[in-house]
């Protein structure tokens, strides 16, 4: 259809062919044929209903979404300094062009600040004046029937012995019973149906604005922490407990939920055999938690965190915390504790350091600090199969190897150190005998004697296990669920339902039998509409029936027989 007939056509229709929705129309009042006649205030208003338009949200939403890519793919700062930090090591030449575009930073950079700002206004503007049009079709009634209905894309007409006005009060009453809005207009019936369309999109919208919102709440007042913590021990929500924390930039420390918690026990187990060999099929936590009141017992599990307040403790991790006993040349126990160790592959092969910082003297007499690197496997597998490692999370046959070495660990020096790792350059290996000469492997129970009078230490037969865990304070978690919901609800109450009219015309015709006409028009094409007439039309029919055809003159038959 040219647009010349579908201007001819919305001027036939009248007020009936409007618009079906509160979608704005295009005004071009401003400019001419020979270009635009825009003052000050005309390029405002034109810049303004661009930046409300729907393409223009839509084109803002998929930016959105473009800006998104660099923050996943890119560490961030907010979210692991270490990794970032690691990243510009690897990649000289790359490291300044990202810190200009601040893909770095890119949740809080200007551009993607200005795409998600846009976004919002533009949503704004364009839900206000919807939403005012919208309640204004609420509140007034279905226009009457154009002059031809016979030029609407679904038509029907019969003609009835009935009275007009019993077929019009008919056609109201049938209406009405199939949630029509309807009403008498002159000598026709309007009706309007399907007004949920408009509802469902302007839900959709106001719930985008609902996750904007949320998702602004939750950057600038929530809170993320990470702690490890080894079996027996426990932790208070406070921020010096915490291994690592990062925050919003209205969040303050006194927000944070007053409770505690201590790790009971962990327990993995794991599939034994097949092809799902070492995958985890228990892996949860036991513990005491307390909010000032009562000890309460709970288990964290891998998605069933564990909620106090408005905090949430997420089970992230585990591994092993061998249990060492050090000694100085006289057989004074200098340290003995449970040193936790980071693993390195699905098996859990594990390293990490054992500091020993305080109360250890050589041989004579002298202060010294030592430090041991220490590679963990829990099940071993064996001698002769190359390089150390696990062939099994759980502890089949646990074995650990240890490299010592003696003088200044440096911790301070006031450089951050990682309690993983060792500072060796302010230290001498120690050369031992059996292993390599500089690493001995050990068997729970047992000692690596250090050597010239050095001391000991020993890898004792017990294997405590460590759980990490992420506490969280995420305020727009909830509305940012409600919106989702809310704009998947909309979107498919405008995607599904068709807003539509219906009229029912009855007159009286020249041979007095009343003639009934019926016709709709929807905002879309769809094969729907005719079917739903014509349901219509056949319950119609049933109060007001088609009336018989008039007998034909016996005298006009005769002359067209002569003829």
């Amino acid at each position: 259809m040219s647009k010349t007939d579908t201007t001819e056509q919305q001027d036939n229709l009248g007020e009936a062919g409007a618009q079906l929705s509160t979608a704005p129309t295009e005004d071009r009042g401003d400019t001419v044929i020979g270009g635009p006649t825009l003052g000050v205030v005309g390029w405002i208003r034109w810049f303004w209903r661009q930046l409300t338009s729907m393409r223009v949200a839509l084109i803002l939403l998929f930016m959105l979404s473009l800006g998104a890519v660099p923050g996943s793919l890119i560490p961030q700062n907010s979210a692991d300094e270490l990794k970032v930090q690691t990243f510009k090591n690897a990649h000289k030449t790359l490291t300044p062009l990202y810190e200009k575009l601040q893909f770095f930073d890119v949740y809080s950079s200007v551009w993607f600040s200005a795409i998600y700002i846009l976004l919002f206004v533009s949503l704004i503007g364009c839900i206000v004046p919807r939403s005012w049009q919208f309640v204004g079709q609420l509140r007034s009634r279905p226009p009457g029937a154009p002059r031809r209905l016979d030029r609407l894309p679904a038509y029907t007409t019969w003609r009835t012995e009935a009275e007009p006005e019993q077929v019009r009060e008919a056609a109201l009453g049938v209406l009405k019973g199939r949630r029509f809005r309807a009403h008498h207009a002159g000598n026709a019936v309007a009706a309007e149906k399907g007004y949920l369309r408009e509802a469902g999109n302007l839900v959709f919208h106001v719930a985008l604005i609902v996750m904007l919102v949320a998702f602004a709440w939750g950057q600038l007042f929530k809170s993320e922490g990470g702690k490890l913590i080894v079996e027996g021990d426990g932790f208070s929500n406070t921020l010096t407990q915490y291994d690592d924390f990062k925050s919003g930039s209205q969040f303050g420390t006194d927000d944070l939920e007053p409770f505690s918690f201590t790790l009971n026990s962990f327990t993995g187990t794991y599939e034994k055999s097949g092809p799902q060999r070492g995958t985890p099929r228990t892996f949860e936590a036991d513990v005491t938690y307390s909010q000032g009141g009562a000890d309460k017992k709970a288990v964290i599990k891998v998605n069933e965190p564990l909620i106090v307040g408005d905090s949430k403790v997420y089970l992230l991790q585990h591994g092993y915390a061998p249990v060492v006993t050090v000694r100085d040349g006289r057989g004074k126990t200098v340290f003995h504790g449970a040193v936790p160790l980071l693993p390195i592959d699905a098996n859990v092969t594990s390293t990490g350091a054992i500091k020993v910082m305080d109360g250890y003297r050589d041989k004579n007499g002298k202060k010294e600090q030592l430090g041991f690197n220490a590679f963990f496997v829990p099940t071993f597998a064996g001698e002769g199969k190359g390089t150390m490692f696990s062939q099994f999370p759980a502890l089949d046959f646990p074995v650990m190897a240890l490299t010592g070495y003696h003088g200044d660990l440096r911790v301070n020096s006031g450089l951050p150190q990682n309690v993983y790792q060792l500072e060796t350059s302010k230290m001498k290996q120690f050369k031992v005998q059996g292993g390599t000469g500089r690493a001995n492997r050990l068997l729970p129970g047992e000692t690596m004697t250090l050597p010239d009078g050095a001391g000991s230490i020993t890898f004792e037969k017990e294997i405590k296990e460590w759980a990490s865990f992420s506490i969280t304070q995420q305020p727009g978690s909830g509305l940012a669920l409600t919106g989702a919901i809310a704009a998947i609800a909309g979107l498919s109450g405008s995607l599904f339902i068709q807003r539509r009219r219906v009229w029912v015309r009855a007159v009286r015709g020249e041979d007095g039998v009343t003639v009934v006409e019926m016709a709709g028009l929807g905002r879309s094409e769809s094969a729907k509409l005719p079917e739903e007439l014509a349901e219509l039309a056949v319950t119609l029919n049933t109060e007001a029936p088609t009336a018989p055809e008039p007998a034909e003159d016996p005298a006009e038959k005769s002359e067209g027989a002569e003829k």
